[in-house]
């Protein structure tokens, strides 16, 4: 069962690249987006990780904050961090717990075969700990995927002037 918009997210993330507990509560009167990707150090994650440490300071001016989670360990994801300069934690989801209770651990296929692996996946979070807004791996461009984030969020400024 997915969760979806209006769903509170689970109170324990899991552990960050530092072995760091995070939970819901951390975030508790601050929004963040919380963004699934399939591996560390792979061209289309490292492309997405990178796009959202190249907007980081634009997504902190708009309230948000960062928050990235695969299934690869913390060794894994403290390389991919130090590697490309991440200046947000990465939750190592490796009993893929996180996967599971979001509804992102699904049957892939790639070259034809089929496997198990995360749906990319990002979540918008308000104060609450609510999900505001769903960004299906059919939309995100990861290059340019915190680009889309922002012209979300500046839409729905607008509206609201």
């Amino acid at each position: 069962m997915a969760l979806e918009v209006g769903n509170k997210i689970p109170e324990i993330l899991g552990s960050d690249q530092d072995g760091r507990l995070i939970k819901a509560s951390d975030y508790a009167g601050r929004k963040f987006v919380l963004y699934f990707y399939p591996k560390d150090s792979t061209p289309g994650c490292t492309a997405e990780a990178c796009s959202f440490r190249d907007n980081f300071y634009d997504l902190k001016k708009r309230g948000y904050d960062i928050l990235g989670v695969s299934v690869d360990n913390e060794a894994s994801h403290k390389k991919f961090i130090e590697k490309h300069e991440l200046p947000f934690p990465l939750i190592a989801d490796t009993d893929k717990k996180l996967v599971q209770e979001f509804g992102l651990w699904a049957e892939k296929t790639l070259a034809g075969k089929k496997y198990m692996g995360t749906l990319r996946t990002t979540f918008l979070i308000n104060e609450e700990g609510v999900i505001e807004k769903i960004i299906t791996p059919k939309e995100i461009k990861t290059k340019e995927h915190a680009d889309q984030i922002i012209d979300y969020l500046d839409e729905q400024a607008k509206k609201q002037n």
